[in-house]
Protein backbone atom coordinates (compact mmCIF):
# COMPACT_ATOMS: atom_id res chain seq x y z
CA UNK A 1 0.00 0.00 0.00
CA UNK A 2 2.69 2.59 0.70
CA UNK A 3 5.38 1.18 -2.13
CA UNK A 4 4.95 4.14 -4.62
CA UNK A 5 7.14 3.80 -7.38
CA UNK A 6 9.00 7.14 -9.11
CA UNK A 7 6.56 6.70 -12.43
CA UNK A 8 3.71 6.81 -9.91
CA UNK A 9 4.94 10.05 -8.45
CA UNK A 10 5.95 11.88 -11.20
CA UNK A 11 2.42 10.69 -12.84
CA UNK A 12 -0.07 11.95 -10.17
CA UNK A 13 2.48 15.18 -9.09
CA UNK A 14 2.04 16.22 -13.18
CA UNK A 15 -1.80 15.63 -13.00
CA UNK A 16 -1.79 17.69 -10.07
CA UNK A 17 -0.16 20.05 -11.65
CA UNK A 18 -2.23 20.43 -14.96
CA UNK A 19 -5.47 20.68 -12.62
CA UNK A 20 -3.71 23.68 -10.98
CA UNK A 21 -2.52 25.06 -14.05
CA UNK A 22 -6.38 24.78 -16.08
CA UNK A 23 -7.94 26.66 -13.08
CA UNK A 24 -5.75 29.58 -12.60
CA UNK A 25 -7.21 31.66 -15.72
CA UNK A 26 -10.56 30.91 -13.71
CA UNK A 27 -9.05 32.05 -10.43
CA UNK A 28 -6.72 35.14 -12.02
CA UNK A 29 -7.28 35.96 -15.25
CA UNK A 30 -11.00 36.07 -16.08
CA UNK A 31 -12.05 36.10 -19.61
CA UNK A 32 -9.85 38.61 -20.52
CA UNK A 33 -6.47 36.48 -20.35
CA UNK A 34 -4.53 39.82 -20.91
CA UNK A 35 -1.84 38.64 -18.50
CA UNK A 36 -2.34 34.91 -19.01
CA UNK A 37 0.75 33.47 -21.47
CA UNK A 38 -0.79 32.75 -25.42
CA UNK A 39 1.06 29.74 -25.37
CA UNK A 40 -0.96 27.88 -22.90
CA UNK A 41 -4.70 26.82 -22.08
CA UNK A 42 -7.04 29.28 -21.23
CA UNK A 43 -10.47 27.57 -21.08
CA UNK A 44 -12.44 29.43 -18.22
CA UNK A 45 -15.42 28.74 -16.09
CA UNK A 46 -18.61 30.22 -17.72
CA UNK A 47 -20.93 32.06 -15.66
CA UNK A 48 -24.51 30.97 -15.18
CA UNK A 49 -27.83 33.53 -15.74
CA UNK A 50 -27.82 34.12 -11.42
CA UNK A 51 -24.37 34.98 -11.00
CA UNK A 52 -23.64 36.81 -14.77
CA UNK A 53 -26.86 38.49 -15.72
CA UNK A 54 -28.24 37.89 -18.82
CA UNK A 55 -32.02 37.04 -19.97
CA UNK A 56 -34.92 34.51 -19.26
CA UNK A 57 -37.36 33.93 -21.60
CA UNK A 58 -40.27 31.10 -21.64
CA UNK A 59 -41.45 30.29 -25.34
CA UNK A 60 -44.91 28.04 -25.13
CA UNK A 61 -46.03 26.17 -28.27
CA UNK A 62 -49.83 25.77 -29.61
CA UNK A 63 -50.18 21.98 -29.78
CA UNK A 64 -52.99 23.03 -32.73
CA UNK A 65 -50.46 24.07 -35.25
CA UNK A 66 -48.67 20.73 -34.86
CA UNK A 67 -52.09 18.99 -35.92
CA UNK A 68 -52.61 21.53 -38.63
CA UNK A 69 -49.32 20.95 -39.97
CA UNK A 70 -49.50 17.47 -40.25
CA UNK A 71 -52.77 17.68 -41.88
CA UNK A 72 -51.29 19.25 -44.38
CA UNK A 73 -48.60 16.98 -44.95
CA UNK A 74 -50.89 13.94 -44.58
CA UNK A 75 -53.21 15.56 -47.83
CA UNK A 76 -50.20 16.19 -49.91
CA UNK A 77 -48.71 12.39 -48.82
CA UNK A 78 -52.33 10.95 -50.36
CA UNK A 79 -52.36 12.96 -53.24
CA UNK A 80 -48.88 11.85 -54.05
CA UNK A 81 -49.71 7.76 -53.46
CA UNK A 82 -52.86 8.32 -55.13
CA UNK A 83 -51.05 9.50 -58.21
CA UNK A 84 -48.22 6.67 -58.02
CA UNK A 85 -50.79 3.93 -57.74
CA UNK A 86 -51.26 2.02 -60.80
CA UNK A 87 -53.59 2.30 -62.09
CA UNK A 88 -53.85 5.76 -60.66
CA UNK A 89 -57.00 6.24 -58.38
CA UNK A 90 -58.63 9.56 -58.98
CA UNK A 91 -59.80 11.36 -56.15
CA UNK A 92 -61.77 14.54 -55.61
CA UNK A 93 -63.78 16.87 -53.20
CA UNK A 94 -60.32 16.82 -50.42
CA UNK A 95 -60.90 18.50 -47.49
CA UNK A 96 -59.55 19.18 -44.78
CA UNK A 97 -61.81 20.23 -41.08
CA UNK A 98 -61.68 19.67 -37.32
CA UNK A 99 -58.58 17.59 -37.41
CA UNK A 100 -59.69 15.32 -40.01
CA UNK A 101 -58.47 14.87 -43.89
CA UNK A 102 -61.52 13.57 -46.56
CA UNK A 103 -61.30 12.87 -49.93
CA UNK A 104 -63.84 11.23 -52.47
CA UNK A 105 -62.29 8.08 -54.60
CA UNK A 106 -64.54 8.28 -57.89
CA UNK A 107 -64.33 4.60 -58.39
CA UNK A 108 -65.68 2.42 -56.24
CA UNK A 109 -63.89 -0.47 -57.37
CA UNK A 110 -60.60 1.60 -56.02
CA UNK A 111 -61.54 1.69 -52.76
CA UNK A 112 -59.50 -0.95 -51.52
CA UNK A 113 -56.96 -0.07 -53.41
CA UNK A 114 -57.14 3.53 -51.73
CA UNK A 115 -57.22 2.00 -48.20
CA UNK A 116 -53.91 -0.37 -49.45
CA UNK A 117 -52.06 2.76 -50.41
CA UNK A 118 -52.99 4.93 -47.55
CA UNK A 119 -52.36 2.44 -44.72
CA UNK A 120 -48.47 2.52 -44.69
CA UNK A 121 -48.65 6.44 -44.59
CA UNK A 122 -49.55 5.79 -40.72
CA UNK A 123 -47.80 4.37 -38.09
CA UNK A 124 -48.10 3.49 -34.71
CA UNK A 125 -47.75 6.81 -31.68
CA UNK A 126 -45.10 5.34 -29.51
CA UNK A 127 -45.67 2.43 -27.10
CA UNK A 128 -49.07 3.58 -27.04
CA UNK A 129 -50.31 0.39 -29.50
CA UNK A 130 -52.53 2.32 -30.92
CA UNK A 131 -51.91 4.19 -34.78
CA UNK A 132 -51.54 8.00 -35.36
CA UNK A 133 -53.62 7.94 -37.87
CA UNK A 134 -57.55 6.12 -37.88
CA UNK A 135 -59.11 5.54 -41.19
CA UNK A 136 -62.99 5.10 -41.58
CA UNK A 137 -64.41 4.88 -44.58
CA UNK A 138 -67.80 6.36 -45.22
CA UNK A 139 -70.90 6.16 -47.83
CA UNK A 140 -68.71 3.67 -49.65
CA UNK A 141 -66.24 6.14 -51.14
CA UNK A 142 -65.50 8.87 -48.61
CA UNK A 143 -62.41 8.02 -46.89
CA UNK A 144 -61.98 10.23 -43.78
CA UNK A 145 -58.40 10.16 -42.09
CA UNK A 146 -58.64 11.35 -38.25
CA UNK A 147 -55.64 12.45 -35.92
CA UNK A 148 -55.92 10.11 -32.44
CA UNK A 149 -55.08 11.69 -29.48
CA UNK A 150 -52.27 8.75 -29.38
CA UNK A 151 -50.76 10.52 -32.15
CA UNK A 152 -51.07 13.74 -31.66
CA UNK A 153 -49.83 13.71 -28.28
CA UNK A 154 -46.73 11.83 -29.91
CA UNK A 155 -45.92 14.51 -32.97
CA UNK A 156 -46.43 17.21 -30.73
CA UNK A 157 -43.46 15.64 -28.11
CA UNK A 158 -41.54 14.92 -31.57
CA UNK A 159 -42.07 18.78 -32.87
CA UNK A 160 -40.79 19.75 -29.24
CA UNK A 161 -37.55 17.70 -29.34
CA UNK A 162 -36.91 19.44 -32.70
CA UNK A 163 -37.90 23.01 -31.69
CA UNK A 164 -35.79 22.96 -28.47
CA UNK A 165 -32.59 21.50 -30.88
CA UNK A 166 -33.61 24.14 -33.67
CA UNK A 167 -33.06 27.20 -30.82
CA UNK A 168 -29.70 25.71 -29.44
CA UNK A 169 -28.31 26.46 -33.09
CA UNK A 170 -29.91 29.80 -33.06
CA UNK A 171 -28.43 30.44 -30.11
CA UNK A 172 -25.09 28.64 -30.94
CA UNK A 173 -24.80 30.73 -33.88
CA UNK A 174 -25.17 33.74 -32.37
CA UNK A 175 -21.60 33.09 -30.81
CA UNK A 176 -23.37 33.10 -27.05
CA UNK A 177 -21.51 30.77 -24.59
CA UNK A 178 -23.62 28.08 -22.49
CA UNK A 179 -26.85 28.81 -22.81
CA UNK A 180 -29.54 26.90 -21.10
CA UNK A 181 -32.15 25.46 -23.31
CA UNK A 182 -34.51 23.20 -21.30
CA UNK A 183 -38.36 21.98 -22.12
CA UNK A 184 -40.70 22.70 -19.23
CA UNK A 185 -43.92 20.54 -19.51
CA UNK A 186 -45.27 19.54 -22.66
CA UNK A 187 -45.21 22.62 -24.59
CA UNK A 188 -42.95 24.96 -22.85
CA UNK A 189 -38.78 26.03 -23.34
CA UNK A 190 -36.95 27.78 -21.39
CA UNK A 191 -34.05 29.53 -22.88
CA UNK A 192 -31.87 31.44 -20.22
CA UNK A 193 -28.24 33.07 -21.65
CA UNK A 194 -26.26 34.63 -19.64
CA UNK A 195 -24.35 37.44 -20.38
CA UNK A 196 -27.12 38.82 -22.59
CA UNK A 197 -29.13 41.95 -21.32
CA UNK A 198 -31.26 43.03 -24.25
CA UNK A 199 -33.31 40.19 -25.29
CA UNK A 200 -35.13 42.10 -28.50
CA UNK A 201 -32.96 40.43 -30.74
CA UNK A 202 -32.86 37.02 -29.01
CA UNK A 203 -36.50 37.04 -28.84
CA UNK A 204 -36.51 38.39 -32.57
CA UNK A 205 -34.87 35.22 -33.61
CA UNK A 206 -36.08 32.91 -31.51
CA UNK A 207 -39.74 33.63 -32.49
CA UNK A 208 -38.85 33.66 -35.78
CA UNK A 209 -40.78 30.23 -37.50
CA UNK A 210 -38.56 30.39 -40.67
CA UNK A 211 -40.94 28.19 -42.28
CA UNK A 212 -39.92 28.84 -46.05
CA UNK A 213 -41.56 27.78 -49.09
CA UNK A 214 -41.67 28.28 -52.72
CA UNK A 215 -45.12 27.94 -54.22
CA UNK A 216 -46.34 28.53 -57.67
CA UNK A 217 -48.36 31.75 -58.18
CA UNK A 218 -52.17 30.79 -59.42
CA UNK A 219 -52.77 32.98 -61.90
CA UNK A 220 -55.96 31.93 -62.62
CA UNK A 221 -57.29 33.25 -59.19
CA UNK A 222 -59.78 36.03 -59.39
CA UNK A 223 -58.03 39.00 -58.19
CA UNK A 224 -60.94 40.40 -56.74
CA UNK A 225 -61.32 37.78 -55.13
CA UNK A 226 -57.65 37.20 -53.70
CA UNK A 227 -58.07 40.94 -52.80
CA UNK A 228 -60.43 40.15 -50.77
CA UNK A 229 -58.61 36.70 -49.06
CA UNK A 230 -60.97 34.37 -51.00
CA UNK A 231 -58.54 31.37 -52.73
CA UNK A 232 -60.03 29.15 -55.19
CA UNK A 233 -60.08 25.58 -54.91
CA UNK A 234 -56.46 24.22 -54.68
CA UNK A 235 -54.67 27.20 -54.01
CA UNK A 236 -54.37 29.23 -50.46
CA UNK A 237 -53.74 33.00 -50.63
CA UNK A 238 -50.79 35.06 -48.57
CA UNK A 239 -50.03 38.24 -47.31
CA UNK A 240 -48.17 40.07 -49.99
CA UNK A 241 -47.26 43.65 -48.57
CA UNK A 242 -44.54 44.34 -51.20
CA UNK A 243 -46.78 43.20 -54.23
CA UNK A 244 -45.86 45.55 -57.42
CA UNK A 245 -49.98 45.00 -58.17
CA UNK A 246 -51.10 47.01 -55.43
CA UNK A 247 -53.16 44.23 -53.83
CA UNK A 248 -52.63 43.02 -50.26
CA UNK A 249 -52.60 39.59 -51.00
CA UNK A 250 -51.45 36.64 -53.98
CA UNK A 251 -53.18 33.00 -54.66
CA UNK A 252 -50.49 30.21 -54.90
CA UNK A 253 -50.84 26.58 -55.30
CA UNK A 254 -51.54 24.46 -52.24
CA UNK A 255 -49.54 21.59 -53.93
CA UNK A 256 -46.50 21.00 -55.30
CA UNK A 257 -43.86 23.37 -53.79
CA UNK A 258 -40.73 22.85 -52.26
CA UNK A 259 -40.17 23.60 -48.36
CA UNK A 260 -37.05 24.98 -46.50
CA UNK A 261 -36.25 21.90 -44.82
CA UNK A 262 -34.12 21.06 -48.01
CA UNK A 263 -31.71 23.80 -47.51
CA UNK A 264 -28.00 23.28 -46.64
CA UNK A 265 -26.43 26.99 -46.59
CA UNK A 266 -28.15 29.85 -46.24
CA UNK A 267 -25.53 33.18 -46.52
CA UNK A 268 -26.18 37.47 -45.74
CA UNK A 269 -24.94 38.86 -49.31
CA UNK A 270 -25.77 41.76 -51.52
CA UNK A 271 -27.53 42.09 -54.92
CA UNK A 272 -25.18 42.92 -57.61
CA UNK A 273 -27.62 45.03 -59.85
CA UNK A 274 -29.13 47.22 -57.07
CA UNK A 275 -26.80 46.63 -53.82
CA UNK A 276 -29.97 45.45 -52.10
CA UNK A 277 -29.20 42.93 -48.98
CA UNK A 278 -30.26 39.59 -49.98
CA UNK A 279 -30.35 35.90 -48.80
CA UNK A 280 -28.02 33.13 -50.77
CA UNK A 281 -29.76 29.69 -50.11
CA UNK A 282 -28.00 26.52 -51.13
CA UNK A 283 -30.29 23.35 -51.54
CA UNK A 284 -29.15 19.73 -50.86
CA UNK A 285 -29.28 17.65 -53.87
CA UNK A 286 -32.62 16.31 -53.00
CA UNK A 287 -34.06 19.99 -52.67
CA UNK A 288 -31.82 20.90 -56.26
CA UNK A 289 -33.66 18.27 -58.11
CA UNK A 290 -36.75 19.75 -57.47
CA UNK A 291 -36.09 23.32 -57.70
CA UNK A 292 -34.51 22.15 -61.29
CA UNK A 293 -37.87 20.51 -62.06
CA UNK A 294 -40.43 22.96 -60.44
CA UNK A 295 -38.31 25.79 -62.63
CA UNK A 296 -38.07 24.07 -65.82
CA UNK A 297 -41.20 23.01 -66.03
CA UNK A 298 -42.27 26.44 -65.48
CA UNK A 299 -39.93 28.55 -67.29
CA UNK A 300 -41.73 32.35 -67.70
CA UNK A 301 -44.59 31.77 -64.71
CA UNK A 302 -44.45 33.22 -61.15
CA UNK A 303 -43.64 31.62 -58.13
CA UNK A 304 -43.67 32.77 -54.73
CA UNK A 305 -41.06 32.86 -51.75
CA UNK A 306 -42.53 32.65 -48.68
CA UNK A 307 -41.33 32.88 -45.38
CA UNK A 308 -43.99 32.27 -41.82
CA UNK A 309 -47.03 33.03 -44.25
CA UNK A 310 -45.97 36.52 -45.83
CA UNK A 311 -45.01 36.56 -49.53
CA UNK A 312 -41.37 38.01 -49.70
CA UNK A 313 -41.36 38.05 -53.55
CA UNK A 314 -43.01 36.37 -56.07
CA UNK A 315 -40.40 36.36 -59.16
CA UNK A 316 -41.02 35.12 -63.05
CA UNK A 317 -38.49 32.37 -63.63
CA UNK A 318 -36.87 33.81 -66.27
CA UNK A 319 -34.53 30.33 -66.74
CA UNK A 320 -34.39 26.89 -65.70
CA UNK A 321 -32.40 27.44 -62.27
CA UNK A 322 -30.30 23.61 -61.68
CA UNK A 323 -27.37 24.96 -59.86
CA UNK A 324 -28.90 24.35 -56.73
CA UNK A 325 -28.97 27.66 -55.32
CA UNK A 326 -31.66 30.62 -54.80
CA UNK A 327 -31.44 34.43 -53.76
CA UNK A 328 -34.31 35.52 -51.76
CA UNK A 329 -34.57 39.43 -52.03
CA UNK A 330 -36.91 41.68 -49.97
CA UNK A 331 -37.45 44.72 -47.61
CA UNK A 332 -34.06 43.39 -45.48
CA UNK A 333 -31.69 45.43 -43.76
CA UNK A 334 -27.68 43.50 -43.07
CA UNK A 335 -28.99 42.51 -39.85
CA UNK A 336 -32.09 41.07 -40.66
CA UNK A 337 -30.26 39.33 -43.48
CA UNK A 338 -27.75 38.09 -41.31
CA UNK A 339 -30.47 37.02 -38.53
CA UNK A 340 -32.76 35.28 -41.66
CA UNK A 341 -29.79 33.49 -42.79
CA UNK A 342 -28.85 31.97 -39.13
CA UNK A 343 -32.89 30.96 -38.96
CA UNK A 344 -32.76 29.12 -42.28
CA UNK A 345 -29.57 27.52 -41.74
CA UNK A 346 -30.61 26.19 -38.00
CA UNK A 347 -33.43 24.62 -39.67
CA UNK A 348 -37.49 25.75 -39.19
CA UNK A 349 -38.90 25.92 -35.90
CA UNK A 350 -41.90 22.59 -36.71
CA UNK A 351 -44.30 24.84 -34.59
CA UNK A 352 -44.92 28.50 -33.85
CA UNK A 353 -43.62 29.32 -30.51
CA UNK A 354 -44.84 32.92 -28.77
CA UNK A 355 -43.07 34.47 -25.63
CA UNK A 356 -44.75 34.17 -22.74
CA UNK A 357 -42.27 35.16 -20.04
CA UNK A 358 -39.02 37.52 -20.28
CA UNK A 359 -37.00 38.80 -17.84
CA UNK A 360 -33.58 40.41 -17.45
CA UNK A 361 -31.43 39.65 -14.46
CA UNK A 362 -28.22 42.13 -13.84
CA UNK A 363 -25.28 41.35 -13.33
CA UNK A 364 -25.45 43.37 -9.63
CA UNK A 365 -26.99 40.18 -7.86
CA UNK A 366 -24.41 37.89 -9.19
CA UNK A 367 -21.51 39.67 -8.16
CA UNK A 368 -23.29 40.20 -4.57
CA UNK A 369 -23.79 36.44 -4.73
CA UNK A 370 -20.27 35.71 -5.73
CA UNK A 371 -18.85 37.73 -3.47
CA UNK A 372 -20.91 36.20 -0.48
CA UNK A 373 -19.85 32.80 -2.26
CA UNK A 374 -16.30 33.35 -1.24
CA UNK A 375 -16.50 34.70 1.94
CA UNK A 376 -18.67 31.78 2.49
CA UNK A 377 -16.10 29.29 1.27
CA UNK A 378 -13.24 30.91 2.82
CA UNK A 379 -14.58 30.53 6.42
CA UNK A 380 -15.58 26.92 5.66
CA UNK A 381 -12.43 25.94 3.93
CA UNK A 382 -10.06 27.71 7.06
CA UNK A 383 -12.35 26.04 9.22
CA UNK A 384 -11.99 22.95 8.34
CA UNK A 385 -8.12 23.11 7.46
CA UNK A 386 -7.80 24.12 11.25
CA UNK A 387 -9.63 21.51 12.76
CA UNK A 388 -7.33 18.49 10.47
CA UNK A 389 -4.77 20.20 11.63
CA UNK A 390 -5.62 20.56 15.32
CA UNK A 391 -7.35 16.95 15.20
CA UNK A 392 -4.71 15.08 13.08
CA UNK A 393 -1.67 16.85 13.24
CA UNK A 394 0.37 15.83 10.18
CA UNK A 395 -1.65 13.71 8.73
CA UNK A 396 -4.30 16.87 8.71
CA UNK A 397 -1.59 18.82 7.45
CA UNK A 398 -1.44 16.55 4.33
CA UNK A 399 -5.32 15.97 4.11
CA UNK A 400 -5.25 19.78 4.04
CA UNK A 401 -3.01 19.99 1.10
CA UNK A 402 -5.21 16.73 -0.25
CA UNK A 403 -7.97 19.34 0.04
CA UNK A 404 -6.52 22.63 -1.79
CA UNK A 405 -5.51 20.22 -4.34
CA UNK A 406 -9.59 19.02 -4.99
CA UNK A 407 -10.41 22.65 -5.14
CA UNK A 408 -8.26 23.43 -7.93
CA UNK A 409 -8.71 20.04 -9.50
CA UNK A 410 -12.35 20.99 -9.53
CA UNK A 411 -12.18 24.45 -11.01
CA UNK A 412 -9.63 22.89 -13.41
CA UNK A 413 -12.13 19.79 -15.04
CA UNK A 414 -15.00 22.66 -15.22
CA UNK A 415 -12.66 25.02 -17.31
CA UNK A 416 -11.71 21.82 -18.78
CA UNK A 417 -15.59 21.43 -20.16
CA UNK A 418 -16.32 24.58 -20.23
CA UNK A 419 -19.09 24.27 -17.56
CA UNK A 420 -21.37 27.11 -16.32
CA UNK A 421 -21.05 27.85 -12.45
CA UNK A 422 -24.49 28.81 -11.57
CA UNK A 423 -25.32 29.95 -7.34
CA UNK A 424 -26.41 26.33 -6.60
CA UNK A 425 -23.39 25.39 -8.02
CA UNK A 426 -21.55 27.59 -5.80
CA UNK A 427 -23.57 25.83 -2.96
CA UNK A 428 -22.09 22.54 -3.97
CA UNK A 429 -18.90 23.63 -4.46
CA UNK A 430 -18.75 24.21 -0.72
CA UNK A 431 -20.22 21.55 0.09
CA UNK A 432 -17.51 19.68 -1.27
CA UNK A 433 -15.08 21.48 1.00
CA UNK A 434 -16.62 19.97 3.76
CA UNK A 435 -17.60 16.22 2.11
CA UNK A 436 -13.83 16.61 0.69
CA UNK A 437 -12.63 15.36 4.25
CA UNK A 438 -14.34 12.93 5.20
CA UNK A 439 -12.43 10.48 3.67
CA UNK A 440 -9.56 11.45 5.57
CA UNK A 441 -11.16 11.05 8.63
CA UNK A 442 -12.19 7.94 8.30
CA UNK A 443 -8.42 6.83 7.00
CA UNK A 444 -6.92 8.87 9.91
CA UNK A 445 -9.57 6.98 12.91
CA UNK A 446 -8.89 3.72 11.67
CA UNK A 447 -5.17 4.02 11.69
CA UNK A 448 -5.66 5.45 15.50
CA UNK A 449 -7.62 2.53 15.98
CA UNK A 450 -5.02 -0.36 14.29
CA UNK A 451 -2.27 1.81 16.47
CA UNK A 452 -4.16 1.52 19.67
CA UNK A 453 -4.68 -2.57 18.39
CA UNK A 454 -0.69 -2.70 18.56
CA UNK A 455 0.23 -2.71 15.53
CA UNK A 456 3.45 -1.52 14.03
CA UNK A 457 3.70 1.93 12.39
CA UNK A 458 3.67 0.72 8.85
CA UNK A 459 0.94 -1.71 9.39
CA UNK A 460 -1.29 0.25 10.77
CA UNK A 461 -0.88 2.77 7.83
CA UNK A 462 -1.36 -0.20 5.41
CA UNK A 463 -4.37 -1.30 6.90
CA UNK A 464 -5.77 1.68 7.73
CA UNK A 465 -5.82 3.02 4.46
CA UNK A 466 -6.83 -0.72 2.69
CA UNK A 467 -10.01 -0.82 5.27
CA UNK A 468 -11.18 2.12 5.37
CA UNK A 469 -11.09 3.06 1.22
CA UNK A 470 -13.59 0.22 1.19
CA UNK A 471 -16.09 2.31 3.24
CA UNK A 472 -14.75 5.32 1.06
CA UNK A 473 -15.98 4.21 -2.54
CA UNK A 474 -18.75 2.32 -0.95
CA UNK A 475 -20.15 6.11 0.50
CA UNK A 476 -19.37 7.87 -2.34
CA UNK A 477 -20.55 5.67 -5.16
CA UNK A 478 -23.96 6.12 -3.65
CA UNK A 479 -23.38 9.86 -3.69
CA UNK A 480 -22.01 10.05 -7.37
CA UNK A 481 -25.32 7.95 -7.99
CA UNK A 482 -27.82 10.32 -6.97
CA UNK A 483 -25.60 13.45 -8.49
CA UNK A 484 -26.00 11.37 -11.69
CA UNK A 485 -30.23 11.11 -10.84
CA UNK A 486 -30.14 14.73 -10.13
CA UNK A 487 -28.36 15.95 -13.37
CA UNK A 488 -30.51 13.88 -15.27
CA UNK A 489 -34.28 14.47 -14.37
CA UNK A 490 -33.51 18.15 -12.33
CA UNK A 491 -33.53 21.54 -14.04
CA UNK A 492 -31.45 24.37 -14.54
CA UNK A 493 -30.11 24.94 -11.33
CA UNK A 494 -30.42 21.68 -9.99
CA UNK A 495 -28.04 20.29 -12.52
CA UNK A 496 -25.65 23.08 -11.83
CA UNK A 497 -25.35 21.67 -8.20
CA UNK A 498 -25.00 18.15 -9.61
CA UNK A 499 -22.24 18.49 -11.99
CA UNK A 500 -20.05 20.74 -8.71
CA UNK A 501 -21.39 17.55 -6.64
CA UNK A 502 -20.50 14.96 -8.66
CA UNK A 503 -16.61 16.46 -10.26
CA UNK A 504 -16.39 17.20 -6.23
CA UNK A 505 -16.79 13.62 -5.24
CA UNK A 506 -14.36 12.08 -7.53
CA UNK A 507 -11.49 14.88 -7.27
CA UNK A 508 -11.98 14.24 -3.52
CA UNK A 509 -11.87 10.63 -3.49
CA UNK A 510 -9.03 11.00 -5.46
CA UNK A 511 -6.95 13.47 -3.47
CA UNK A 512 -8.07 11.96 -0.29
CA UNK A 513 -7.00 8.72 -0.94
CA UNK A 514 -4.37 8.47 -3.63
CA UNK A 515 -2.60 11.96 -3.03
CA UNK A 516 -2.46 11.62 0.99
CA UNK A 517 -1.15 8.18 0.76
CA UNK A 518 1.67 9.26 -1.62
CA UNK A 519 1.97 12.00 0.50
CA UNK A 520 2.11 9.41 3.34
CA UNK A 521 4.27 6.77 1.70
CA UNK A 522 6.92 9.38 0.70
CA UNK A 523 7.20 11.06 4.62
CA UNK A 524 7.71 7.03 5.98
CA UNK A 525 9.84 5.97 3.46
CA UNK A 526 12.52 9.33 4.52
CA UNK A 527 11.90 9.67 8.21
CA UNK A 528 11.21 6.03 8.94
CA UNK A 529 9.47 7.27 11.95
CA UNK A 530 9.72 5.65 15.73
CA UNK A 531 6.19 6.83 16.89
CA UNK A 532 3.49 8.06 15.29
CA UNK A 533 1.08 11.23 16.32
CA UNK A 534 -2.25 11.03 15.60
Amino acid sequence: MLDFPRWKIISISLLMAFGVMMSLPSLFFGESHKYWPSFLPDETINLGLDLSGGSHILLEAEPADVAETRLETMEESVVAEMRRASPRIGIGEVSRRDGTLSFLVRDSTQVDAAREAILPLTTGAGLTGQRDWDIEVRDDTRFVLTQTDAGLDNAVDAAMETATDVIRRRIDAMGTREPTIIRQGDTRIVVQVPGLENPEALKELLGKTAKLEFKLVDLQADPNGVAAGRAPVGSQVFPYPDNPTGSPNIAVKRLGGITGDKLTDAQPGKDPENNQDVVNITFNSEGGRKFADLTSKNVGRPFAIILDGVVLTAPNILVPILAGSAQISGSFTAESAGQLSIALKSGALPVDLKVVEERTVGPDLGADSIRKGMIAAIIGTAAVLAFMVVTYGRFGFYANIALALNLFLILGIMAIFNATLTLPGIAGFILTVGSAVDANVLINERIREERRRGRRIIQAIEVGYKEASRAIFDANITNVIAGVLLFLFGSGPVRGFAVVLIIGICTSVFTAVVVTRMLVAIWVRKKRPQELVI
